[in-house]
């Protein structure tokens, strides 16, 4: 997913989309990770690379303002997280609207206009064309109908990441977006994060998988600490992932 700066038709005053400075991140009095510093231009992808527990999940619910930080300065867009919800989409790993409601597929992705529309407002011609558009690029058109709970586990996902991509975010943040996906579903989805930064979004991915972390600009390393930040190229070495993962990881 490496691009070169892209315009924004949005961009922050500072010209980030993202910047942290000494974040110390948590819950309650449980500090998971310390001393986070990052800036995250237009344009530009980052992978928070590390095993469950190692604090990725907490850092991006921080950066979409569902927790708050212990200590230091997180900003997107140079405003408090969470105050711009039409300008970031936000995938998390646990979905359960398709299994309380009688959701099919093109209800779940229209939910990613309602950053825009607010609860009341009616979606227009437009929003219909990006809902389309979004299921066709992640290849479940033909599902549009369907009952979510029918779908299997890889076709619920391209669904939800189908509604981030109907958002038009300017920053998507994504949790194990390729979890559940076979090879197939990973290249697609691959393709619609290249297509995203080329039009001036920025990304944030939090991921197991090496290859997928390898095809960002930037690498953040996570075991309950930062381990290293920086190019895929610099960092993702046999001695700084057996750090991260304690275990040796193939990395080619």
């Amino acid at each position: 997913m490496n691009r070169n700066m892209h315009e924004n038709n949005n961009p922050s005053s500072s010209g980030m989309c993202l910047t942290a400075s000494h974040l110390h991140i948590g819950y309650n009095h449980d500090t998971v990770v310390a001393g986070i510093d990052l800036a995250l231009p237009a344009g530009q992808s980052l992978a928070l690379v590390g095993t469950n527990g190692s604090g990725k999940s907490t850092l991006l619910k921080t950066m979409v303002g569902l927790i708050n930080p212990q200590q230091g300065k997180i900003s997107i867009f140079d405003q408090k997280p969470g105050s711009l919800p039409r300008r970031v989409a936000y995938l998390s790993q646990f979905h359960v609207s398709g299994f309380v409601l009688p959701l099919r597929a093109i209800d779940v992705v229209r939910m990613g206009c309602f950053a825009r529309l607010g609860l009341w407002g009616r979606a227009t011609k437009h929003d219909e064309e990006m809902v389309r558009e979004a299921m066709e690029r992640m290849g479940i058109s033909h599902l549009a109908n369907t009952p979510l709970w029918y779908l299997s586990g890889g076709q619920q996902q391209r669904t939800y990441i189908a509604q981030a991509l109907a958002h038009r975010a300017d920053l998507l943040v994504l949790d194990e977006p390729t979890a559940g996906l076979d090879a197939g579903g990973q290249e697609v989805f691959l393709q619609a994060m290249h297509d995203e930064l080329s039009r001036g979004a920025a990304l944030v991915t939090a991921t197991h998988d090496i290859k997928e972390a390898s095809a960002c600009d930037m690498v953040m390393l996570l075991a309950r600490k930062v381990v290293a930040l920086g190019k895929p190229q610099d960092i993702m070495t046999p001695e700084l992932l057996l750090r991260t993962f304690g275990i040796q990881i193939p990395h080619h």
